[in-house]
């Protein structure tokens, strides 16, 4: 199989920098073994667990030495909300405010413009809210190992190669993880509705969510390709082995949404569908991590 660890070598690609170190399975899989345990029950948006997740994710890019780009001067953008109380999204005004945030973390390159990388790191909890696709959901833990452990760990991991990696890049990077994804994109609505960055600034925006599956045909789906002229032809020169499948709307079931209604480019990373998608089984034992973590020769874009 493909692994997880060479699917992110080519997000370095994409992301236009120079991939000349190895990729650490070890961090890979020690970030998507913590968000996706039991401890963390399912990580629900604005959960006791959730905070607890988002509090590791902080930990990881100060350990970086990620820039704090939060609302308050740390690496948290803070929102609250009201839950939708039915399917057409109308909002249920009696309902309790829940808080929750994003975190944030930026490398200034002194760039004129800026890379988006996100990725959204909350799931289903406990399968109260409706999206579980489980026949009897509700008590049971929906760990979301691949939705969306996986997506965070890349960014964690593209965070710590582009802040260590010794070179200046033509762009600064904003590191952005999500919180209420699944409740409708709530928290990249709420980033870009009140962003920390200048989003005028952002030359495009990465999103990964759901990439810790590559199948064994290696076949990948990319999404936004029609959002820049440049994306096509990069991707076609970059993608090796892999069976891409390219889809050029900018918005679908994601967070890069959020960015492309900004009238922002964007790029989906998602490696499939599968059986486990939505329910308690999406755990840890699925994902599929490399035996050889040793990526240090493949070509720089």
């Amino acid at each position: 199989m493909q692994s997880f660890v060479l699917f992110i070598s080519m997000l370095f690609l994409v992301s236009q920098t120079a991939f000349t170190q190895s990729i650490s399975e070890k961090n890979l899989r020690k970030h998507i073994t913590y968000l996706a345990s039991d401890k963390l029950k399912g990580r629900a948006t604005g959960s006791r667990e959730e905070r607890k997740a988002a509090d590791y994710i902080a930990k990881q890019f100060k350990k970086i030495g990620l820039t704090r780009k939060g609302d308050q001067g740390d690496y948290f953008h803070h929102f609250h909300f009201k839950k939708s109380s039915d399917p057409h999204g109308n909002v249920d005004e009696k309902a309790p405010q829940i808080d929750s945030r994003n975190v944030v973390g930026y490398i200034d390159n002194q760039a004129e413009y800026t890379i988006v990388i996100g990725a959204h790191y909350d799931h289903l909890g406990l399968g109260h809210d409706r999206n579980s696709l489980e026949a009897n959901p509700e008590g049971k833990i929906h760990n979301g190992a691949d939705d969306n452990a996986s997506g965070t760990a890349g960014v964690i991991e593209l965070a710590r190669h582009l802040a260590q990696n010794g070179v200046r890049e033509g762009h600064n990077f904003l590191f952005l993880c999500f919180s209420g994804e699944e409740l409708g994109l709530v928290g990249s609505k709420k980033f870009t509705e009140s962003p920390t960055i200048d989003l005028s600034k952002v030359s495009f925006m990465v999103n990964m969510d759901m990439i810790g599956r590559l199948n064994t045909e290696k076949r990948i789906m990319v999404g936004g390709v029609g959002t820049a002229p440049d994306f096509v032809p990069t991707i076609n020169q970059l993608k090796g082995d892999l069976t891409v499948k390219l889809d050029s709307a900018g918005i679908g079931p994601s967070d890069h949404t959020s960015f492309y209604l900004k009238n922002i480019p964007v790029l989906f990373f998602f490696t499939g569908q599968h059986t486990d998608y939505h329910k308690p089984s999406d755990d840890v034992d699925k994902i599929n991590f490399s035996e050889n973590s040793n990526c240090s020769n493949l070509p720089s874009g």
